[in-house]
């Protein structure tokens, strides 16, 4: 089946189908990826300390405030992509493709090089003490060295999803993956390398698939395919990559200041081994969370497609089965963080007060955890649809109006508890106003006849 075939069928084939098409490839990468995230986490715990595991939740906003800048052009680029496709303007597409790969390239030099510069005093202010501060000063030296190889690497894995390529973006971050977990193993377990080895296992599979991704999008016979004169950046197309974008980037930004806060609080009210506890929990949470982030990335291009295409039977299928699937894992992880958290902290570490605090915080940040898959479908919605307003408002809302007031509050009432039960409550009310929100933007299409 050519490329061009495969973009159609995304506003004729079964919803269902497609979602199951989609998703399924996406689900499995990222599932790939929670695990290296896990196995990762793991070998330095247990092979370098508890210290290092500490140090390592500190390095969080930094991938906090990466991602904000590559999901600005990723999602943003692999959002426009699709709408083109949907409306059939194929060579604005192919030129979205050349400007992705230009921002690509200049923000991932300078945001890493600009960190570089600053690294010590950065990692200061993100809760860094000097038990901490060389594993995580090891671990970013690394990190930000290859960051504008991560973010060519996650901003063509995008647009690969846009193409119709869903299995190639899954190749790309198993590749990344398996290489990660076997590098993992000579660089820190044989080698002895330390954190630093986990950060030079994370940039070399990287480098690798990024480099296989340009490789196919080299392929003139593709629909999109890099050629001369489409890399010089088109202020229209800019505008559009980044008025898509800024809800992702706005929604990481936040993070970032939220993890900062919190890891303050945390070294306030717990100590550095509470700042580990949070990248244990945090790691187990994401793994769900991740999870979601695939059926999202399912969701997508045919979301994207079918509104530029003004099916809107389609587009409310896709959503729904959307929100079941999502709310499905985040139960199964409610179920896992409920009656298995010893276990799940086991996995990262033998040190018996890491283990008591990561207990606690596993089972308080996913208390409630079965409505929060509703909350980022309906919030990634109305990002695929262009609705930038609204994404941006939910996208802000959980973490600036309900999460940092709390973050405030609940300490000076329950203590380290209240800094953790600061989470859940967020979601909670976060996942109440994306349901006014989307209730709200149906009966518009009601009375505008459109259902």
């Amino acid at each position: 089946m050519d490329n061009k075939k495969a973009t159609l069928e995304l506003g004729t084939k079964p919803v269902g189908r497609l979602l199951v098409q989609y998703a399924v490839p996406a689900m499995i990468a990222m599932t790939a990826s929670s695990l290296y995230n896990i196995i990762d986490r793991a070998f330095i715990g247990q092979q370098v300390g508890a210290d290092a595991i500490a140090g390592l939740g500190v390095t969080f906003p930094f991938m906090n405030l990466s991602g904000a800048f590559g999901a600005a052009v990723g999602v943003g680029a692999s959002t426009t992509i699709s709408m083109r496709l949907g409306q059939r303007d194929y060579r604005t597409a192919q030129h979205l493709l050349g400007n992705t790969v230009t921002l690509n390239l200049i923000i991932g030099l300078l945001f890493g090089a600009i960190c570089l510069i600053f690294l010590d005093p950065i990692l200061r202010f993100f809760g860094a003490s000097d038990q901490t501060l060389p594993y995580a000063r090891e671990f970013m030296e690394v990190i930000l060295a290859g960051n504008v190889v991560t973010h060519m690497y996650f901003g063509m894995n995008a647009v690969l999803r846009a193409a119709s390529k869903p299995r190639h973006a899954m190749y790309a971050t198993i590749f990344t993956v398996v290489m990660n977990i076997l590098l993992d193993v000579v660089f820190i377990w044989w080698w002895g390398w330390g954190i630093r080895g986990a950060a030079f296992a994370t940039i070399i599979p990287q480098t690798m698939a990024m480099a296989w991704q340009m490789w196919l999008f080299s392929d003139k016979k593709e629909l999109l395919h890099l050629q001369r004169g489409i890399y010089r950046l088109k202020s229209a197309l800019v505008k559009n990559i980044v008025s898509i974008g800024i809800s992702p980037f706005l929604m990481n930004l936040c993070a970032c200041i939220i993890v900062i806060f919190m890891n303050n609080q945390l070294v306030h009210y717990g100590g550095d081994m509470a700042v580990g506890a949070y990248s244990i929990a945090n790691s187990i949470a994401m793994m769900f969370a991740m999870f979601v982030m695939g059926v999202n990335q399912g969701m997508q291009p045919i979301a994207g497609y079918n509104y530029g295409a003004q099916q809107t039977d389609r587009l409310m299928r896709v959503l729904k089965l959307a929100i079941i699937a999502a709310t499905g894992i985040m139960v199964t992880g409610w179920v896992i963080g409920m009656f298995l958290p010893y276990y799940c902290a086991r996995l990262f570490t033998t040190d018996p007060t890491l283990i008591e605090l990561s207990i606690d915080g596993i089972r308080i940040n996913m208390l409630l955890f079965p409505v929060i898959g509703f909350q980022m479908v309906v919030g990634n919605f109305f990002q695929c649809i262009g609705k930038v307003k609204i994404s941006i408002f939910l996208s802000l809302s959980r973490q600036l109006l309900f999460l940092l007031p709390l973050l405030l509050a609940f300490p000076l009432i329950w203590g380290l508890n209240g800094v953790w039960a600061a989470l859940p409550a967020s979601d909670g009310i976060a996942a109440l106003v994306a349901f006014i929100m989307l209730r709200r933007f149906i009966v518009h299409l009601e009375v505008r006849g459109e259902r």
